[in-house]
């Protein structure tokens, strides 16, 4: 690595809701603010066929549109979009350090991390077995390859709702599976996947093996209660049993709880001064892309206080 680093006022590490609304205030601000967010800026929502409870959208919206519209509006009012991802980071110097995956080396005044969460695997090595030639964890990247074929969601959450909704579109079954005996999903999905046809919600049983050969032909479940094995032929199973949070790059560096969230105060600040975190790396309850862009707002409002702090 040679050459200066390139400063920036703020930095904001992740893309999503968060991290494009927080570029969005942190530029209008007056701050030199630049975003890193990877080769496809946009986090989870860019999974998401449609939302219809952003405020602002009468009718629903296609998660990457949003995204799109975000990382637009971002870039107007003068933020610096990187796509590619920071790789390490020094937050014990001043000004903060930071690496990209190129090499090259980033300054800045305060850092917002906004790198979210990503999918949770069952962690079954029959799972690990068969990732890319029948198991997914993104049901929006791979549901197409399913056409006219029976496929399996894992999981009873808004995810795994919103999974198996969007998979009846090429599937010519989904059954989703479900350990509890009712789901966790919001009242308005549920009622959706009562009233889709296609899907069979199984409750009250768990994976026990994913089966196939050269790709899945299946998998056999197991009956939480009597212990009952039953096998459904499916070639597509999709793990939606929610999500961890990307803080790999903090460990040692931040206060993180024990599944590895970022812990903030009530100011969205970390335990290093003048880093701050929002959206699903910190959030442990909500995980709704509002709550993210409003906790976006949050610490670009206050990553823009502290500049003004440590100028006095």
């Amino acid at each position: 690595m040679t050459g200066q680093p390139t400063h920036f006022d703020i930095i904001i590490i992740g893309s999503g809701p968060a991290g494009f609304t927080a570029a969005i205030y942190a530029a209008r601000g007056g701050a030199s603010t630049a975003l890193f967010g990877g080769v496809a800026p946009g986090g989870q929502l860019l999974q998401t066929m449609e939302i219809e409870n952003y405020p602002g959208f009468v009718n629903p919206v296609v998660g990457a549109d949003l995204m799109q519209t975000m990382l637009k509006q971002a870039a107007r009012l003068g933020t610096t979009v990187f796509t590619e991802e920071i790789n390490e980071v020094a937050l014990s110097d001043r000004p903060f350090r930071l690496i990209a995956g190129s090499g090259k080396v980033y300054t800045a005044g305060s850092v917002i991390i906004a790198t979210g969460a990503r999918a949770r695997w069952l962690g079954m090595p029959s799972e690990q077995k068969y990732i890319g030639k029948g198991v997914s964890g993104c049901a929006t990247c791979d549901g197409f390859f399913f056409r006219g074929k029976e496929v399996c969601v894992i999981g009873g959450g808004d995810s795994a709702a919103e999974d198996a909704l969007f998979l009846t579109k090429f599937a010519s079954r989904v059954y989703m599976v479900h350990r509890r005996d009712k789901l966790r999903a919001t009242f308005r999905l549920q009622e959706k996947l009562r009233a889709n046809p296609k899907i069979e919600i199984v409750y009250g049983h768990t994976p026990e093996e994913i089966t196939g050969e050269a790709k899945v032909n299946g998998i056999n479940i197991k009956n939480v209660k009597t212990g009952a094995s039953r096998r459904l032929e499916t070639t597509g199973i999709f793990i939606a049993i929610g999500h961890v949070p990307a803080t790999s790059i903090f460990k040692g560096k931040l206060n993180l709880d024990e599944s590895g969230y970022i812990v903030t105060d009530d100011k969205l600040a970390t335990s290093v001064f003048g880093v701050f975190a929002a959206g699903d790396v910190m959030d442990t309850r909500y995980k709704q892309a509002i709550v993210a862009a409003g906790a976006g707002c949050k610490a670009a409002m206050e990553a823009l206080l502290y500049l003004e702090e440590v100028k006095k």
